[in-house]
């Protein structure tokens, strides 16, 4: 615990000296300066045109900086030889990875919080705020995709040698996940006999964090109404008492699993060296 604690204060000093970090931070400000004009047209009270369409725009900046950000913070490691210095102590890998993680957590959560944080006080300076429920779905929806994305990003920065393969692998998952998701989705289910779509479909909502997120929320928002009644129907699960509690069990079990498999891969590549 003493040196996961410390790899983590590490990787929050080395996040906030990263450039990067900044980057996003003001990319992401930016962004979340946009709700405000938005607002001002229609508000953040349950799900809206607006909300769908911020969801959509959370969806796609938030998870492809956490994977370049996490990628990064690993094969950076691998390049300069940070590793291998580290390595030379007595430090257990899954310290170093959990460590690398939380550290890695701390510093999205900033930001994200910082955009949001930077949103509402102008909003309420100019008289504009947005209502408290809407606001903080939004803020707990892009906290998930931060750390759910957080954990796969860790496991692709245990499998890339490098920043640019790093990068490759990065874009190449946030698309399939986030852009190609659905065309994919719907040619794959159309192969598939019809008693098969109903469980194929709930079982590849799981399988993929943003999509699962994303539907817990609309669902949660009041908006299962726009998915269709057919397609609501087969993902009413949400709305039942131990909804919530099958939300956040699958959740942690992905976090689980990514960061425990990024442990496996370096604790395997360490051992060849």
């Amino acid at each position: 615990m003493r040196h996961l604690a410390a790899i983590a204060s590490r990787e929050i000093k080395l996040g906030f000296r990263n450039p990067w970090a900044y980057s996003f931070m003001a990319l992401f400000a930016l962004f979340s300066l946009a709700l405000l004009l938005i607002q001002s047209q229609a508000g953040l009270d349950g799900y809206t045109s607006t909300t769908g369409t911020m969801m959509n725009l959370i969806l796609y900046l938030l998870p492809l900086m956490t994977m370049l950000l996490g990628s990064f913070a690993l094969t950076s490691e691998k390049e300069e030889g940070g590793w291998r210095l580290l390595s030379s102590f007595s430090l257990r890998t899954h310290s170093y990875i959990w460590g690398k993680y939380f550290g890695l957590a701390a510093v999205l959560l900033v930001i994200v919080a910082f955009g949001f944080g930077l949103s509402g006080i102008a909003g309420v300076f100019f008289g504009q705020g947005f209502a408290l429920a809407g606001y903080g779905r939004l803020l707990l929806f892009s906290a998930l995709i931060v750390l759910l994305f957080l954990g796969l990003s860790v496991l692709m920065g245990s499998i890339c040698r490098n920043r640019w393969q790093a990068l490759t692998y990065g874009v190449g998952v946030w698309f399939f996940l986030i852009l190609g998701w659905p065309t994919i989705l719907i040619a794959g289910l159309g192969f598939l006999p019809y008693v098969w779509i109903k469980p194929a479909l709930v079982a590849l909502i799981f399988v993929n964090p943003a999509e699962l997120n994303r539907l817990f929320f609309v669902v949660k928002m009041g908006g299962g109404s726009v998915l269709g009644p057919e397609y609501y129907r087969w993902v009413e699960w949400i709305e039942r008492p131990a909804g919530s509690l099958i939300f956040a069990i699958v959740c942690l079990a992905w976090i689980v699993a990514y960061v425990e498999s990024a442990a496996w891969l370096w604790e395997r590549g360490r051992r060849r060296e």
